[in-house]
């Protein structure tokens, strides 16, 4: 068995890299809403016993308010898991605890929070009295690869899809982590003046991934669907 789960990376965006569907361009052949539960199918169809985002991503889904802590919680360290049997599962990368839920589930997906070692008690005690789960790091940055680890020996989870945001994205390319990739263009255009992109490392990737064409699969509404085995070069 190995020691992480497989993960497989799943965006989508349009022909010139856009993430903002509101501002794509209109088809013949197909409407946003074609693109989307495109998405959605493909997401569906790949059976992943988790997902994962980041905390920019998962703020617009967890719509939750700060809840005052007792001042005595203690609650445990390093790890709380509060439904193990769950699938498939919704994880959240929260480096400084800045995420609030109003439940423990997204959608029916029961949350794991991935957390930095600062993060405080009462955040802590809030994610337990919503229901949450969380898994703390041993420092303030979070080791991805150790965390994964301990996800999979924990929860079982041996399939993850990587379904954040540019810069989340690019970490796991970047720490040779994402092991497939599927990505779903839209036949639009964005056109903005900023340079958006699915994936973003500061450093760049090269001579860090290698993806390799795998399939290719027409969609409804006119997108595309294209899966990539991805490798460490050399």
């Amino acid at each position: 068995m190995s020691d992480r789960p497989r993960i497989i990376g799943l965006m989508t965006a349009s022909l010139d890299g856009g993430l903002h569907p509101s501002r794509y361009t209109d088809s013949p052949d197909g409407t946003v809403e074609d693109w989307t539960a495109a998405y959605e199918q493909l997401h569906d169809r790949l059976d992943a016993d988790a997902w994962i985002v980041g905390r920019v991503t998962m703020a617009e889904m967890a719509k939750g308010d700060p809840r005052p802590a007792r001042a005595d919680a203690r609650p445990p360290r390093p790890s709380l898991f509060q439904a193990r049997d769950a699938r498939p599962f919704a994880i959240a990368i929260d480096r400084s605890g800045k995420l609030h839920f109003a439940k423990g589930d997204v959608g029916g997906d029961h949350v794991v929070v991935l957390l930095g070692q600062g993060v405080d008690d009462a955040h802590l005690a809030e994610l337990a009295a919503n229901g949450v789960s969380y898994l703390v790091a041993d420092g303030d940055d979070i080791d991805l690869a150790d965390a994964l680890g301990t996800l999979r020996r924990e929860l079982g989870i041996a399939t993850l899809l990587l379904e954040g945001g540019a810069g989340i994205n690019g970490t796991f390319f970047a720490a040779g982590l994402v092991d497939e990739f599927h990505v779903v263009i839209a036949p639009a255009l964005d056109g903005g003046d900023d340079a958006e992109r699915i994936v973003a490392a500061g450093d760049g990737l090269k001579g860090k991934a290698a993806l390799s064409l795998v399939d290719c699969e027409r969609l409804a509404g006119g997108a595309v669907h294209l899966h990539y085995a991805v490798r460490k070069p050399g």
